[in-house]
């Protein structure tokens, strides 16, 4: 994989602190074990049929976020209100920013990067940055979202000697899953970092897994660097993630959060006060040119926030039922539950 050359500009952004880059991090150990050692194995894995089965339920995410975002727009009132359910304000926002990445060149495949944790122009120069913070040099086990901007953190995790944890994308195939460097040959270690990888290599966990997540790496569209606040592309997955780690104990309000996005990606204009209680904030940021430390004062999300979570959300994942379940087998008292909603059919599985 190609790393490019990280440039930093020589002003201080008034966003936030300005590390300079350090020398390159130090080179992983040369991994001797066989490729096929990873918890799912090789055998009987048919990359091919699960990467065409991917990308037909991504295409109909994406068609149907789409309709989603068209509709609360249209019914969340005038531009700068906000809305009843707290969602319009938040799709314009994503629209404005998917468009202006499109419009100035910044956007790079999978396109178009619209309904997507957007891909951009540089993102393997974040990642380079991202992986020289001293944060990350001393995590252990790095959660990592399974986004296109985010493959090379992934890449830097692995090589780096750490364990990853990274969920199944939209947790319609189970959760997470764990993959550790030393159970894979070098020559696999690119293959690992794709959708396609983590099926064919990573080892699934459950609720039960003991682990503990030194950092949590998560993609964006758009990032405020004066207070932390992000959004995602609109689906919550981000967020239900968070909030079963926290109730596995594997992370805690100390646990740090960084984002790497394009210097395009930041905004000033999220209003704090409108941010659900789910919503997770960042610590610091990566982008091209700068890492910024947003000394964010918002509160992280304590767990999952059942009277949040619609039925047609609760039926598409099923690691969330089998959870809901068991707490109310063990509190013997029924679970509140969110309102109904339209989603894309994304959980669906053969």
């Amino acid at each position: 994989m190609e790393i490019h050359l990280l440039r930093f500009s020589n002003t201080i952004p008034r966003t936030g602190l300005h590390r300079p880059i350090r020398s390159p991090p130090r080179q992983s150990k040369t991994i001797s074990s066989s490729a096929s050692a990873g918890g799912g194995g090789t055998s009987s894995f048919d990359a091919v049929a699960y990467e065409a089965e991917r990308l037909r339920l991504d295409t109909a995410a994406r068609d149907s976020m789409a309709m989603v975002a068209d509709r609360d727009i249209v019914g969340g009132g005038g531009e700068g209100e906000v809305d009843g359910d707290g969602k319009a304000w938040k799709w314009r926002i994503r629209k404005r920013i998917w468009d202006l990445m499109e419009a100035e060149g910044i956007a790079r495949n999978p396109r178009p990067v619209h309904h997507r944790i957007p891909n951009f122009d540089g993102a393997g120069s974040a990642a380079v940055a991202l992986g020289r913070l001293e944060e990350f040099e001393k995590a252990e086990c790095v959660k990592v979202n399974p986004d296109s901007p985010q493959k090379q953190v992934r890449f830097l995790t692995l090589t780096g000697g750490k364990k990853l944890l990274t969920p199944q994308p939209r947790l319609r195939t189970g959760f997470f899953s764990v993959l550790e460097s030393q159970l894979l040959a070098p020559s696999s270690i690119m293959e690992v970092c794709t959708s396609v990888g983590v099926a064919k290599f990573g080892r699934p966990i459950g609720l039960d897994e003991k682990i503990k997540v030194d950092l949590i790496v998560i993609g964006s569209v758009v990032v405020d660097p004066r207070t932390g606040a992000r959004l995602g592309k609109g689906e919550g997955f981000a967020e239900l993630e968070y909030g079963m780690l926290r109730y596995m104990g594997a992370i805690d309000d100390s646990t740090l959060v960084v984002t790497s996005a394009h210097d395009r990606q930041l905004v000033d204009d999220i209003p704090t006060a409108n941010l659900l209680i789910h919503d997770v904030p960042v610590d610091i940021i990566c982008t091209p040119t700068q890492v910024i430390y947003t000394n964010t004062s918002i509160p992280k999300p304590q767990g999952i926030y059942w009277d949040k979570l619609s039925p047609e959300k609760l039926g598409q994942i099923r690691v969330l039922r089998d959870l809901k379940r068991r707490i109310e087998r063990e509190t013997g008292q029924v679970l509140p539950s969110g309102p109904s909603e339209k989603l894309p059919p994304t959980a669906q599985r053969k």
